[in-house]
């Protein structure tokens, strides 16, 4: 007798059997890409994280369009910059809809910009699109501040008098406070015990996002939300910010009628008022709350990171260094003080800020969609709610699209008389319908922080270090290593 117990491990092995079955059976209807085998699918393969080197290699095997399975879940990945731009330009609606794991929609109750989906993100993105536009992206008020916030942060920077220091705190606050002012109103300072408190639960957030708790909370959430853990933490995290802003939207119904509208809250309190009585408004206070976290920890992050990777590759190419700063001495010398519209004399320069966009992207991969409807791509039948990634660091390397691909070469955006050239392949903020909100006001910073620094200091390795760490810290964003540096002021070397 093969008892109880015997029974239910047949039975058990028999569902796995036919489960497996069924993952073959579906194996066949996707792109190719790696073998799936039971329980782990392909990642025996690429690797629990799914990191660019390991789409990369599968894309030489496998292709341009290629199928990962994460168990028995199918992943469609596009890589290289015609696939990623014909997904995101052609199939921009099928891919409008963001690829949600429980966590975060526990977390984030499908509301915010980032990760909402259908009728509320079409709402708040035309919206956000709106208001991003009365802020003054791109015209002289955002660049105001983002001007103050930069000579702020060559300030600081002078404090330190040459010695070695870490830049990305500094960096980092300076980032944070810009957005800041575009979502409160006013700069929230660094020394500020909630706003530390709010940058710390962002990166925690964060980091759990891309941990081993978040995919089992995803395989058992209903056992999960029982149990403790660091999804707890998260959670409490999530909280945490959102306390914060909604203490902040209070503030701002308080004093709602004695100014014209400054900052987001204020555009979307009316926006509130505007929408009462239309019963397909998904404009509330709790969405509110979401958005300004979405854009304080978006419009963190990816260009806290960039600039300093752009510092790190400063110091890394000291002739690269070198040239920027005589070109922007050339064209100014120390006495004028620089705004956006002068990278157009500064084609050198900008080759450089370009250049570190695609060298050191950000992200390890282009955040996950999923197909609002069947569709077709190159020939493969994509069924509807297919995860798919577009890889958009595979467009940013590109061997067929880019000369050097994994060296840092700001000829890449030169001519052959040192021009600037804009380039079709340069993605570093999406395209099509979810292209990045706040792209312009990205560009800006990077370039005034960028220009700014480098004009007032020669970066360099502190005494007995002989060479940085390039190799990213892979996350939710790939950053780079802890490191430290010199910024000797430059009017000590004249």
């Amino acid at each position: 007798m093969l008892g109880v117990w015997g029974l239910l491990t047949i039975l058990l092995m028999g569902l796995l059997a036919l489960h497996y079955v069924m993952l073959l059976w579906k194996y066949k209807q996707y792109p190719p890409g790696p073998f799936p085998l039971p329980l782990v699918g392909s990642l025996w393969q690429t690797g629990v994280a799914l990191s660019p080197d390991s789409l990369l290699k599968c894309a030489k095997q496998y292709g341009k369009i290629f199928t990962i399975w994460v168990m028995h879940h199918p992943v469609v990945v596009l890589s290289g910059f015609q696939a990623v731009r014909d997904a995101l330009i052609n199939h921009s609606e099928e891919l409008a809809d963001r690829a949600l794991t429980r966590f975060l929609i526990d977390a984030l109750n499908r509301k915010g910009l980032a990760f909402a989906n259908g009728l509320s993100w079409k709402q708040h993105r035309r919206f956000g699109m709106a208001t991003m536009r009365n802020l003054g992206m791109g015209k002289k008020g955002m660049e105001h501040q983002i001007q103050e916030e930069a000579r702020r942060l060559v300030e600081l920077f002078a404090q330190i008098k040459g010695q070695q220091f870490e830049p990305p705190l500094l960096i980092t606050n300076a980032v944070a406070s810009v957005i800041s002012v575009a979502s409160f109103g006013y700069r929230l300072p660094p020394e500020d015990k909630m706003f530390q408190e709010l940058i710390a639960a962002s990166d925690y957030f964060e980091k759990f996002a891309v941990s081993l708790f978040h995919a089992i909370y995803n395989l058992f959430p209903w056992l999960m939300k029982h149990l403790p853990g660091p999804h707890k933490k998260a959670f409490s995290c999530m909280n945490k910010g959102v306390l914060y802003v909604v203490e902040e939207i209070q503030k701002h119904k308080e004093n709602q009628n004695l100014h014209e509208p400054q900052d987001f809250i204020d555009f979307y309190l009316i926006q509130i008022e505007k929408s009462k009585g239309d019963p397909t408004s998904t404009f509330s206070d709790e969405n509110l709350a979401q958005c300004i976290l979405d854009l304080l920890v978006a419009g963190t992050e990816t260009t806290s990171s960039t600039l300093q990777w752009a510092l790190l590759l400063m110091v890394a190419y000291p002739d690269i260094q070198e040239k920027v700063y005589r070109e922007i001495e050339d064209v100014f010398g120390l006495s004028h003080s620089i705004c956006y519209h002068d990278r157009k004399k500064l084609p050198y320069t900008n080759a450089v800020i370009h250049e570190v966009q695609r060298a050191k992207y950000i992200l390890p991969v282009g955040i996950p969609r999923r197909s609002t409807k069947a569709m077709n791509l190159f020939g493969f039948h994509i069924p509807k709610k297919t995860l798919i990634v577009t890889d958009l660091n595979s467009a940013l390397l590109d061997p067929k699209r880019w000369q050097e691909p994994g060296e840092f070469n700001p000829s890449h955006f030169l001519d052959m008389e040192g021009n600037f050239v804009a380039r079709e392949e340069f993605l570093p903020f999406g395209a099509g319908a979810r292209i990045c909100l706040g792209e312009q006001m990205a560009k800006m910073e990077l370039f005034l922080f960028f220009t700014n620094l480098v004009r007032a200091f020669r970066f360099q390795l502190p005494e007995g270090v002989k060479k940085p760490n390039q190799e990213p810290v892979v996350g939710v964003a790939m950053h780079p290593h802890p490191y430290k540096l010199c910024a000797v002021p430059r009017n000590q070397l004249s």
